[in-house]
């Protein structure tokens, strides 16, 4: 049986994130994204609230809560500021890797800390020449001793500056691509370590994005996740488990775009009409309606997914692909919908906008979820049909 009802404890988080970005991310929001200064304080608040690291289990002192929780979550917050719910958000990103391939001691010792304290722990995955071809990443690792020595650059790494550790994935050998790959738990203050200053970015201004550099850092060889030639794999699991969310984030920056054009239309006025009586204007709010519902159903499959059969990849890629494509629509259209007053920053719909396009490119692009799906179709798709039948009967009956 299909149920799309939410149980109580699930309607009281929801109610609990969305009282929490009406309250503390909507009046920051202009702020924050016009300073780019990290919302530090809003991040405090959210982690007292108990509203980050949600994946984390209970035996490491975490809420132990799953996909859909998450989403329910996300969704809410990215209605009220993208950046900030990027920035905290992205403890989970961080720390899934761990949660896929930790062993119990490293969970122990990496998870605890971020539900006793605000920590940050970064995803440093993309590189300067590479960013959705994860087997062609280039910083490199070798065994020395009990220690890996690490050296190389990540790029767009989500709150790097602010970091007390990093889930970083390394090859041994980059000729070999996925089969050399390795993932680690790299502390921020181990030697060698250096974050860049922090990019100036067309969205998500209220989220810190900076580069990492690695120079003979030394890491321990506890610290590996999963054992040598598995950080491919790790890095796909992880992927699998966080997209249904970043479909979640774009349903609510969606969300917030439709709501604030119904707010528009309901109280501009043109040619002695309020411009919801224009059918026109009807037409558009009914397409981005659909979309953000579809999108919605779409996120809550993948995270279903997610929680009872564990491998997600196909349905979060269409959640992930659909969910972002339509908030970029969406975003346009409400620009579009409020005219001159769209383009300038004394309304949210710029922002809304800047802020959606990025949701088609981090954690794989748009092109990246269709390649996956391509070959899905291709080689994983059952066919409903035993056999395709020809088009036209050879021996057509006669009626």
């Amino acid at each position: 049986m299909v149920d799309f009802r939410l149980t109580h404890e699930q309607q009281e988080l929801q109610n609990k994130a969305r009282r929490f970005a009406q309250e503390y991310m909507i009046p920051y929001a202009h702020y924050y994204d016009k300073t780019g200064e990290f919302p530090r304080p809003i991040i405090q608040k959210c982690w007292e609230e108990g509203l980050m690291n949600l994946s984390i289990p209970k035996q490491y002192g975490g809420p132990g809560l799953g996909s859909i929780e998450q989403c329910i979550t996300v969704e809410e917050m990215a209605a009220g500021c993208a950046g900030m719910t990027t920035s905290i958000y992205v403890n989970t990103l961080g720390a899934e890797p761990i949660l896929v391939a930790g062993t119990d001691d490293q969970k122990e010792k990496y998870l605890r800390p971020l539900t006793e304290e605000l920590k940050f722990v970064s995803f440093a995955c993309s590189e300067p020449g590479m960013g959705s071809d994860v087997a062609g990443i280039q910083t490199r690792v070798k065994k020395e001793g009990s220690n890996y020595l690490l050296n190389g650059s990540k790029f767009w790494i989500t709150n790097a500056p602010h970091a007390d550790y990093f889930t970083v994935f390394a090859s041994l050998d980059p000729s070999k691509r996925h089969k050399a790959l390795c993932a680690f738990i790299v502390d921020a203050d181990t030697p060698g370590v250096k974050t860049g200053r922090p990019v100036e970015k067309m969205g998500h201004r209220a989220s810190t994005t900076s580069s990492v550099m690695f120079h003979d850092a030394k890491i321990p060889e506890e610290n590996i996740l999963g054992g040598e030639g598995n950080g491919f794999g790790i890095a796909m699991k992880t992927f699998a488990m966080t997209r249904p969310s970043i479909a979640a984030f774009a349903t609510g920056l969606a969300r917030a775009a439709l709501e604030y054009a119904r707010d528009y239309v309901n109280k501009r006025e043109a040619f002695t009409q309020k411009l919801g009586e224009f059918e026109v204007i009807q037409f558009k709010l009914a397409e981005m309606y659909m979309k953000i519902e579809a999108s919605r159903a779409l996120y809550l499959k993948a995270a279903w997914t997610t929680d009872n059969i564990g491998d997600a990849t196909v349905p979060a890629s269409v959640a992930k692909a659909y969910a972002t494509d339509a908030a970029m629509e969406i975003a346009s259209e409400a620009l579009q919908i409020h005219g001159g007053y769209g383009y300038i920053d004394q309304y949210p719909l710029e922002k809304l906008f800047r802020d959606a396009k990025l949701y088609q490119i981090y954690e794989g692009t748009s092109e990246v979820q269709r390649l996956i799906l391509g070959r899905h179709v291709l080689s994983g798709y059952e066919p409903a049909m035993d056999k395709i039948p020809k088009w036209y009967a050879e021996n057509p009956p006669d009626f």
